[in-house]
């Protein structure tokens, strides 16, 4: 009766359109009263949630990521993605998702790269020939990269959603592969519609302009080198390197670019805090609900119900990634990645799957249903930057689903491809490097 009440009223919350954080705590505070526990373990439990260490870093890497967007970096990773891959067929459509896949590594935010790159991109395909709806469809679909490529703050609270023992340098290095091979998907499938449509290709400026643009967005681009270089070196913890990574931002901005003005500033201060709070309120809940689905041994109850269906790993993984793909599509991804990781990641763990390899997985999973109705936020944002309505962009969508489902497949049944990276031992690499400065 108590989980009764639990996922009702909780489901209550969501139809009527209530904040999910929201109907997470007042679903658990529901099910706490009715066992005869006091108020207070909810609340208890929420504060629990957010007192742990590693979250501080969530703050820095939304900072850095709102004040690359407001700074004026986007426009310089779009030149430089201009004069790599913008001569091929589509090539405003492969420069998209080519500075998707760029500045998704500074910012760590799908919505962010959105908002910097679609507004940017998206007027300009227009004009050039492309139809509307596939400028839309390229730039909400590649953003998810973000998601994948580090730094990511969705990987630091699926590391404290799956209790502490997992290394957010590893999710960090894990999911590298992953992003490049769904950028890569999507430039195929972009690459095949502009060949059936015709769209213009761009031409090339030279090797010198290469460069040129190269020089310019480099220093941007070392945000995320400074982020996870100094994680993966030892020289920082991730919560030190979300810092430095947002000083240098600010300095980088200010003082090198020029191009962060007081106001722009302040907007990215309010934006920062509006995400963190959004995050930590939202953490906060999920843990108290979190626990009470242990309470009612969730995990257990549904890992014996698909073993039942079927007891082949192929399967049971198949499975889990059609539920997740569902509830992506109604839910809030970092409230899915809350209230998943307890009940999927045991499953996946019995199965022999290695915790990283799963995190990796489901970040990819929940970041296509950023992009699906109906309450995909990317889809949303993405069609309000291009003035089209969601019908309008979801009949052409479909080629573009189909490449990030493909690389989801590659990740959920090909280890390798997103835990050779973080085998590498990377203490070996900065000792080379550090005996070879001398003698450059």
């Amino acid at each position: 009766m108590g989980l009764t009440i639990l996922m009702l009223v909780f489901g209550v919350g969501v139809v009527i359109g209530m904040p999910v954080a929201f109907a997470m705590g007042i679903a658990a505070a529901s099910a706490f009263w009715y066992e005869g526990f006091p108020m207070l373990i909810t609340f208890q439990r929420a504060t629990a949630g957010v007192s742990v260490f590693s979250l501080l870093a969530i703050p820095f890497f939304v900072l850095a990521g709102e004040i690359m967007l407001h700074g004026g970096i986007a426009v310089r990773l779009v030149k430089l993605a201009s004069a790599l891959v913008g001569h091929l067929k589509g090539g405003l459509a492969m420069v998209n998702i080519f500075s998707s896949m760029l500045f998704g590594g500074i910012s760590g935010s799908a919505v962010a790269d959105i908002s910097a790159l679609g507004s940017i991109l998206v007027p300009v395909m227009k004009e050039r020939g492309y139809r509307p709806d596939f400028a839309v469809n390229v730039t909400v679909t590649s953003s998810i990269a973000g998601i994948v490529i580090p730094p990511s703050h969705n990987m630091i609270i699926f590391a404290v959603a799956a209790g502490g023992g997992i290394s957010v340098s590893k999710l960090f290095l894990a999911g590298v592969i992953p992003g490049m091979i769904m950028c890569v998907s999507l430039a195929i499938a972009a690459y095949a519609m502009s060949v059936k449509h015709n769209y213009p290709s761009e031409p090339f400026p030279g090797w010198k302009e290469v460069g040129r643009s190269a020089g310019d967005a480099i220093p941007g681009f070392l945000t995320a080198v400074i982020i996870v270089g100094g994680t993966l070196s030892g020289i920082f913890t991730v919560t030190e390197s979300g810092a430095f990574g947002a000083i240098y931002a600010i300095l980088l901005t200010t003082f090198f670019y020029r191009s962060l003005t007081w106001e722009s500033f302040k907007t990215a201060i309010v934006g920062t805090v509006r995400t963190t709070s959004m995050v930590m309120i939202l953490i906060a809940f999920a843990s108290s609900f979190a626990y009470l689905l242990a309470l009612y041994q969730v995990p257990a109850t549904l890992s014996n119900a698909l073993v039942t269906i079927s007891d082949n790993p192929i399967m049971i993984l198949l499975m889990i990634n059609v539920i997740l793909l569902i509830l992506g599509m109604i839910m809030d991804m970092a409230a899915l990645i809350l209230i998943c990781t307890p009940i999927f990641l045991p499953i996946a763990k019995g199965l022999g799957m290695d915790p990283t390899q799963f995190g990796i997985m489901m970040l990819m999973n929940l970041g296509l249903g950023l992009c699906t109705p109906p309450v995909g936020t990317c889809l949303f944002v993405g069609c309000a930057v291009g003035k089209i309505k969601i019908e309008e962009a979801l009949k052409s969508i479909w080629p573009f689903y189909l490449a990030i489902l493909g690389a989801l497949i590659l990740v959920t049944y090909v280890p390798a491809v997103s835990l050779w990276l973080p085998s590498v031992d990377f203490s070996v690499v900065w000792l080379w490097i550090s005996n070879l400065v001398p003698f450059i």
